[in-house]
């Protein structure tokens, strides 16, 4: 367990000091030959026996600006420069549902460009599809299982909507 916090401390870490995944594009399909699926990395969520008391260590001997739901670093889009981007820190009480029917102690988050086409893709390549896309002011979201049965979560963000929920919580 302190291995992969600390594996998704050193993730979170990067982007914080302003690196962005590039751009990840699909392999060529006849549907749709330039869609982009991942874009960068949305949030790295984790369980942990006691939220509440992590975020008050990292914040205290880490620096982080913690919050009720973890903290967010801000960075600026490799694609465009102009762009802010976010990613989520988030402990999980190691009780939570959230991240079933996976049984990994951890869920990443990873931001894509166009939901709803990729969504069509991936169940025609026959992925598992956990729910239905919710629509929130702050972007789409949908979970999907990867190979080995790890619940991922997918979303579009929308950033201009979403700054304004993080924008004290940053500073």
């Amino acid at each position: 367990m302190k291995k992969t916090i600390l594996i998704i401390i050193a993730i979170a870490a990067s982007f914080s000091f302003g690196y962005a995944l590039k751009t990840i594009t699909s392999q060529p399909t006849n549907d749709n030959p330039t869609i982009k699926r991942v874009t960068g990395i949305g949030g790295i969520f984790f369980k942990c026996k006691n939220p509440k008391k992590l975020k008050e260590w990292y914040k205290t001997h880490l620096g982080l600006n913690t919050d009720q739901y973890g903290t967010n670093f801000e960075w600026w889009q490799g694609a465009d420069s102009t762009k802010k981007g976010s990613t989520q820190w988030s402990p999980f009480s190691d009780s939570t549902k959230y991240f079933g029917p996976s049984k990994q102690d951890f869920m990443i988050n990873y931001r894509v460009e166009n939901l709803v086409v990729l969504v069509n893709l991936l169940k025609k390549e026959g992925v598992s599809i956990v729910d239905t896309i919710e629509t929130y002011d702050y972007g789409k979201f949908v979970h999907v299982l990867d190979v080995e049965g790890n619940k991922v979560e997918l979303w579009e963000p929308n950033d201009i909507v979403y700054d304004k929920y993080i924008g004290g919580r940053t500073k």
